[in-house]
C-alpha cells in the first residue's frame, strides 16, 4: 500500500470514529465493536479520576493503546504537543498537569476529530489548549518550541515514521522528552500471520519490532531510549475477532503469543542539540 493509500484509509477510519461518537456511540481499536468495546488495546486506560475530569465524548473517542500523560512526568508551565490527538482526551487531560502558565497543543489531520475535540475543549472549559490541524510528518510548529511530545497509537499508523521521528526531534527544545504509547512487535512474525493478527489491532497496522523503534528513534537524533511494555497480548486476546475471520486461534497461538504488545517509549533530545542539530536534519527531510 502506498502512504498515501495509507493516509486515506487513515483519514477515513478516524473521521467515521468521530462521527460515531458524535451521533451517540463510541469508538474501538479493533475490527469489532460487538464486545461494546471491551478490547485488550483500546479498554481501562484511564482511571476514574481521569475519566471524571472529562467530557463523556472525549472519554468515547480514545483510540489508544496506553496512557501517555499517566507516565509522562509533566511539569507546571511545560508546552505540550500530541501527535494525532483524536478527539483530545490526552490534551486535555495533559492541560491540567502543565496548569495555566503552561500549554498543550493537540496536531491531528482529520476535520471531524479536530471538531469533536474543540467541542470537547469547550464542554471542559480547558483554555490553555489548541488543536492544530497537519500531519503528524510536518508539524505546523517552529523548531525547539515543545518541552513534551505525546501520543498515544498513533506513530505507528504513520507510513513514514523517520520523518515522523525527525520532526519531533525538530520542535522539542533541547532536553526536551517524547513520551509517547504505541504498539510495538517482538521477535519473528511470520508475514501472514502478521497480516491477520493486524487486522484485529485495526489500529497498529503499521507497528514496528521494538528494536526497530529504537534505531529510528537513534537515527532521529534521541538520546536515553527506553521502551517499556505496558501491556502483552495474548492469543486468547485475539480469539474473538480470528475465529470470526474463520482463522484457527490455536494454530497460530506460537506465532502470536506474547509478540504484540503495548509499550511506553521515551526519549531525550540532548541538550546541546541546538540549530545546527536540527539544520543538520532538515537536510534530510
Amino acid at each position: 500500500m502506498s502512504a498515501t493509500d495509507i493516509k486515506t484509509i487513515v483519514k477515513e477510519k478516524y473521521g467515521e470514529a468521530a462521527l460515531r461518537v458524535t451521533s451517540g456511540g463510541s469508538c474501538c481499536c479493533g475490527a469489532t465493536a460487538s464486545n461494546g468495546c471491551a478490547d485488550p488495546i483500546t479498554s481501562n486506560l484511564y482511571d476514574a479520576t481521569q475519566i471524571g475530569q472529562l467530557p463523556e465524548e472525549a472519554v468515547l473517542a480514545s483510540l489508544g493503546c496506553g496512557n501517555p500523560t499517566a507516565l509522562a512526568n509533566l511539569n507546571a508551565g511545560e508546552v505540550v504537543l500530541d501527535l494525532g490527538s483524536g478527539g483530545g482526551i490526552d490534551v486535555l487531560l495533559s492541560a491540567r498537569r502543565v496548569g495555566p502558565t503552561g500549554k498543550a497543543y493537540g496536531l491531528d489531520m482529520t476535520d471531524e476529530m479536530l471538531a469533536l475535540a474543540n467541542e470537547n475543549k469547550r464542554k471542559a472549559g480547558v483554555e490553555n489548549v489548541e488543536f492544530l490541524k497537519g500531519e503528524i510528518e510536518n508539524i505546523p510548529l517552529p523548531d525547539n518550541s515543545v518541552d513534551v511530545i505525546i501520543s498515544n497509537c498513533v506513530i505507528n499508523l504513520s507510513a513514514d515514521k523517520d520523518r515522523v521521528l525527525r520532526e519531533a526531534f525538530r520542535v522539542l527544545k533541547p532536553g526536551g522528552r517524547l513520551a509517547v504509547s504505541d504498539v510495538v512487535t517482538r521477535g519473528d512474525i511470520m508475514p501472514e500471520i502478521r497480516k491477520s493478527v493486524l487486522l484485529w489491532v485495526g489500529c497498529v497496522a503499521g507497528a514496528l519490532d521494538e528494536n526497530d523503534y529504537r534505531n529510528k528513534l537513534s537515527s532521529a537524533g534521541f538520546e536515553h531510549i527506553e521502551m517499556e511494555p505496558t501491556r502483552i497480548y495474548r492469543a486468547e486476546d485475539a480469539r474473538e475477532f480470528l475465529s470470526g475471520q474463520g482463522i484457527d486461534v490455536d494454530a497460530l497461538a506460537p506465532q502470536v503469543d506474547g509478540k504484540f504488545m503495548s509499550a511506553f517509549v521515551r526519549a531525550v533530545k540532548p541538550a546541546g542539540a541546538g540549530a545546527k542539530a536540527v539544520a543538520d536534519l532538515a537536510c534530510c527531510n
